[in-house]
Order: C-alpha cells, then sequence, then structure tokens
C-alpha cells in the first residue's frame, strides 16, 4: 500500500473549505486525471479517472464525516483500492488547514514504479495547490454537505 500525505493552508473559513471539499462533482475543476465524480446519494459516488491514458471507473463510500472536521472514504469493490480522509483544522477565522491523506494500492508496474519515485507525492501536493487557488478566487463554496457519518 502506498501512501501520501499532504497539507495545505487556504485563506478561508475552515466552513467555506469543509462545503466546497464536499461537493465532490466539482473535484475534476481542480484534480488532474478526474475526469468526472457522480454523487450518488449522500454517501457514495462513482469516479471516471484517466491517468497515462487509461481510464479507470469505481465508486467510493464517504465512512466517516463531521461538518468542518473530516471526510473519511473508501473504494467499494472493483479493481481501484483506496481510502483517503481530509481534515479541516481552523488557524484563523479566515484560515484554514487541510490535511490530506490517500492510501492506495498501486497496479502494475507503471504505478509501483510511479509510487516509488513520488509522482503519486507530486500529483496531489499539485491537485491541493489548485484547489487552494480555485475556493480563494471564489471566496465561497459551491455548496455544502453538513450531514454526520460516523465511522461504523
Amino acid at each position: 500500500m502506498s501512501r501520501v500525505e499532504e497539507s495545505i493552508d487556504v485563506d478561508v473559513p475552515v466552513r467555506v473549505a469543509y462545503d466546497q471539499w464536499t461537493q465532490f462533482e466539482s473535484f475534476p475543476r481542480f484534480m488532474e486525471g478526474v475526469e468526472s465524480i457522480t454523487q450518488l446519494d449522500p454517501t457514495h459516488n462513482h469516479w471516471v479517472t484517466k491517468v497515462g491514458g487509461q481510464t479507470r471507473e469505481f465508486d467510493t463510500v464517504i465512512v466517516e464525516q463531521h461538518p468542518d472536521e473530516r471526510v473519511a472514504w473508501k473504494t467499494e469493490g472493483g479493481e481501484v483500492e483506496h481510502a483517503g480522509v481530509v481534515t479541516f483544522h481552523r488557524l484563523a477565522d479566515d484560515k484554514t488547514r487541510l490535511m490530506i491523506q490517500i492510501d492506495w494500492e498501486p497496479q502494475g508496474l507503471a504505478e509501483r514504479v510511479g509510487s516509488v519515485v513520488g509522482v503519486d507525492d507530486h500529483r496531489v501536493r499539485a491537485d491541493a495547490k489548485r484547489f487552494k487557488e480555485f475556493i480563494e478566487s471564489r471566496g465561497s463554496a459551491e455548496g455544502g454537505y453538513r450531514g454526520n457519518v460516523d465511522a461504523g
């Protein structure tokens, strides 16, 4: 299993950062390789990604969610195996730190080599920077899900 950890400070209130992060269908606007995400219900999403010319589709389930604190997910079935959590930390009224952790199982030689040489770290870091630019340029979230999902 590979692990990527990244943090980034964004100049918006924690509620704005959290609310935007829960708008999963907007991820393709700042995440490289994410073609689309369809939110099926409050806890299930269908992803389509294209990385290195390879398209993959998989489903995720939110396994824990607490407004302004954390969102955790994992894949359900299929060939793609990953899980992650993003936590939100209030630094000031208008400044939030996002802590991102993603665990995943590389598939095939190219993904294993990419993991070893840090391609994954670079991609998550770049996606976090694009999220920062995206949310700071907007100043507000496009919506938000404020429901709780307790870890089971």
